[in-house]
């Protein structure tokens, strides 16, 4: 099967905040946009970001946390799997920007079928995103 691109939409208390931080700190080109909207090219991924002016109210959004590998894992969460060069590019970039991790960049389930390198931070309305990596995507990604 040839994989295509996923389509995901989020909701963002603030659609100029969320455009620099999908710009200049994820890097991510910027697409189609409204007044209420504004898409991204998240690494090959259409990833969109709806106002949702209550979030300003409400603070951010919520979410719960798993515990995977001895980590809380924010749930819901998204991302994409990239490949360990661009993913270790990514978490460099990161790092210069200072983001808040939810989850620093690290290598889990070591030595298992499932070992991949991951990273977890929010955007400025909350949401949970998740980068990740595996040195053979095709072989690991569903490897049980």
């Amino acid at each position: 099967m040839t994989l295509t691109p996923f389509h995901v939409a989020v909701q963002v208390r603030d659609i100029e905040e969320a455009r620099r931080f999908y710009t200049q700190v994820l890097g991510c080109a910027e697409g189609r946009s409204a007044t209420d909207w504004v898409d991204f090219n998240m690494f090959g991924h259409q990833f969109v970001c709806h106002l949702n002016p209550e979030l300003g109210r409400n603070g951010s959004v919520g979410s719960h946390r798993n515990l995977v590998d001895g980590h809380g894992v924010p749930v819901p969460h998204c991302g994409v799997v990239l490949e360990p060069r661009h993913w270790a590019e990514l978490a460099a970039r990161l790092r210069q920007h200072k983001v808040d991790w939810v989850i620093e960049p690290y290598t889990r389930f070591v030595n298992t079928p499932g070992e991949q390198s991951t990273l977890f931070l929010r955007d400025p309305s909350g949401n949970a995103l998740e980068f990740k990596s595996f040195r053979d995507i095709a072989g690991r990604l569903f490897a049980t």
